[in-house]
């Protein structure tokens, strides 16, 4: 195990209940946007906005506080800053159209998706289960790439995909979370 990437796990599993509150952030938003499928497209844009807006500003605390401990923890910065500006857009313009919020939210997916894929990729030597991030990377990825791929499908069946991709990146994380909380009290008991 390298120096950097001894670094990286510090960070993840000191803050491994910052990476279980995002999971159960994702989780409530996911589960509100199914059981409110006819919200209209402002408080989506609300509702959206808030979601990326807190965890963004997580995920930015999460690498600042370890920026003394990893050269990289730009990559988790960067992460971070991409979810406060997608959610700082949908409050400034939340007039926007279903086809704009549809590529703000797909735009978002794919770069939190890459650079999930890039922090698992230097964890996969430090701990066991990182396929979790991976997992959730790739249906990041591929989540933006649906809502890009197919603008016109109605708003009701995007809420419901919204929400599906919501629920399952949060019960990632809150999988990813424990996995960090094992791995920080076995570096603990050492």
């Amino acid at each position: 195990m390298n120096m950097s990437q001894n670094r990286l796990t510090t960070i993840l599993s000191r803050n491994w209940r910052v990476v279980l509150l995002r999971g159960v952030v994702a989780i409530l938003f996911g589960i509100l946007t199914l059981f409110q499928p006819g919200i209209s497209l402002a408080s989506l844009v609300m509702l959206f906005g808030a979601y990326t807006l807190s965890d963004g500003a997580l995920g930015v605390w999460t690498a600042v506080s370890g920026r003394q401990d990893h050269e990289h923890w730009w990559v988790l910065f960067f992460g971070g800053l991409v979810g406060v500006g997608a959610g700082l857009l949908a409050f400034i313009a939340p007039g926007i159209t279903a086809l704009a919020l549809l590529f703000y939210i797909a735009v978002w997916a794919i770069c939190s998706g890459v650079l999930e894929i890039v922090s698992a990729i230097r964890l996969r030597r430090e701990i066991e289960g990182e396929w979790m991030l991976i997992l959730s990377g790739v249906a990041s990825v591929f989540f933006g790439y649906i809502l890009m791929a197919r603008p016109g499908a109605g708003a009701i069946a995007i809420l419901w995909i919204i929400a599906i991709y919501a629920i399952l990146f949060g019960v990632l994380r809150v999988l990813l979370a424990l996995k960090l909380r094992t791995f920080a009290n076995s570096v603990a008991g050492r």
